[in-house]
């Protein structure tokens, strides 16, 4: 292996996308103080995290540029090239749908009307501990390897994916909580905001189930 490889793989050969998870991640935590700044009307604020979204976005997005690039097709390793390369393109997709609520809700200049905002923003925070979740497990893929996918790591992992569904579940329950408020309150909306909101409701959603595609994908390498 080069001396670069050796330098972005280091001992282990999932370190890079361990790091783009965390990447990934760091995208998705931004949208609590995104919205907080949308609660407040604080235009300024909106912009600024929706700026940093964007680069930590365009970081990700070199992490796996060089992870296509450079993973070496003669690993031995207990699991497929392919099956690494679909979980990079799944955590991929939490740092491209953050930046993609980020860019809606700013350029349309949205607010969350009062009444959604204190269930809105645990609604944010939930999927944000989603991906947290999956995270945690994408941190144990070293120990994963090095076991073989066998014992006490593997029974690990599972719990961490069983506790990342439970999560997954609860955003679900909030998001059906939020479609009816606003459903209450949409009449005293402009349509065209309403239908924003809805879609903007959709999406903060679709990061925890992005984050379950995750561990989904991991739990599917843990059965193989």
């Amino acid at each position: 292996m080069s001396n670069y490889l050796y330098r972005m793989f280091g001992s282990s050969p999932v370190r890079p996308l361990q790091q783009h998870m965390a990447k990934a991640l760091a995208c998705v935590a931004e949208l609590v103080p995104f919205f907080e700044a949308v609660v407040a009307r604080d235009l300024e604020g909106m912009r600024r995290i929706q700026e940093r979204i964007v680069a930590l976005e365009h970081e990700a997005d070199a992490i796996k540029k060089e992870l296509r690039l450079h993973l070496p097709k003669g690993m031995f390793l207990p699991v497929s090239r392919r099956d690494l390369l679909d979980l990079l393109t799944m955590q991929d997709n939490l740092a491209n749908k953050a930046k993609d609520i980020a860019g809606l809700v700013l350029g349309r200049r949205m607010t969350i009307p009062e009444p959604l905002a204190p269930r809105f923003l645990e609604y944010v925070k939930r999927s944000v501990d989603a991906s947290a979740q999956a995270k945690k497990a994408i941190d144990e893929f070293d120990e994963l390897l090095e076991t073989g996918f066998r014992g006490n790591e593997v029974r690990l992992v599972k719990r961490l994916i069983k506790t990342l569904n439970k999560i997954e579940n609860d955003t679900d329950v909030l998001q059906v909580e939020l479609r009816a408020a606003l459903f209450e309150i949409e009449k005293e909306l402009p349509p065209v905001d309403v239908m924003f909101l809805y879609q903007v409701i959709q999406w903060v959603g679709d990061v925890a189930d992005l984050a379950q595609r995750v561990g989904s994908r991991l739990q599917l390498m843990l059965a193989k």
